[in-house]
């Protein structure tokens, strides 16, 4: 049995975050993929497992939200289902931010495979009062590699009672820290953090190029 905890990361020997909980959202139906992508393989390792490796290194709550618990049981996880269904990655985050004992949950997705834990501790530690912090990329803001404190909730749910499900929609009701391209490629030179896999051909490109990958 695959035990995430018996993995090496980073942080495995620096102190664990307590008062943040790492949040993977693997909720999507994978559409465009075809097939459960959080479970797909890239070098051996399947997508949420290399997720799970970095978020076990950085926080003492990693938790799953999924509506199909049983995909997942054998990672050993705590999890929670959607408390409403059909919303994309805004109802996992209202779902994660009703649910979770700590104040503040760091959220990416299932399939992001280049995850950095430098990167994600340095966003951690920009957020002093704020209720959001958020790599912003040029002009686009990377909603699930960011960090969002339970007084958001108020926010989420008035998008969900106007049938608004954009998650950003809300960031000009909230107190945002955005953190700009320059502080990111300093740990992330070539951006990699916010690669995800949509497609078969995105994984078969990737695949081409193990010494990359695994820098």
């Amino acid at each position: 049995m695959w035990n995430p905890r018996n993995s090496c990361s980073f942080h495995e020997t620096a102190m664990l975050y307590k008062d943040i909980s790492g949040i993977i959202l693997a909720g999507g139906r994978s559409r465009r993929y075809g097939r459960n992508k959080a479970l797909v393989q890239l070098h051996g390792t399947p997508l949420v497992e290399r997720v799970i490796r970095v978020l076990e290194g950085l926080f003492e709550n990693v938790v799953l939200i999924t509506n199909s618990p049983e995909e997942y049981a054998y990672l050993r996880l705590p999890m929670e289902q959607d408390i409403i269904k059909g919303l994309g990655p805004l109802g996992g985050i209202y779902t994660a931010l009703q649910t979770i004992s700590t104040k503040y949950g760091f959220f990416v997705a299932c399939d992001m495979p280049f995850l950095n834990s430098p990167l994600i501790s340095y966003i951690i530690d920009q957020r002093e009062e704020y209720d959001v912090v958020a790599p912003k990329i040029d002009w686009k803001i990377e909603a699930l590699h960011s960090l969002y404190r339970k007084t958001c909730l108020p926010e989420v749910e008035r998008l969900i009672r106007n049938n608004e499900y954009q998650t950003i929609r809300f960031f000009d009701r909230v107190s945002v820290r955005y953190v700009e391209e320059d502080e990111v490629r300093r740990f992330d030179p070539s951006l990699r953090s916010f690669l995800n896999i949509n497609r078969p051909e995105d994984l078969t490109r990737i695949s081409r190029r193990p010494k990359e990958i695994e820098q």
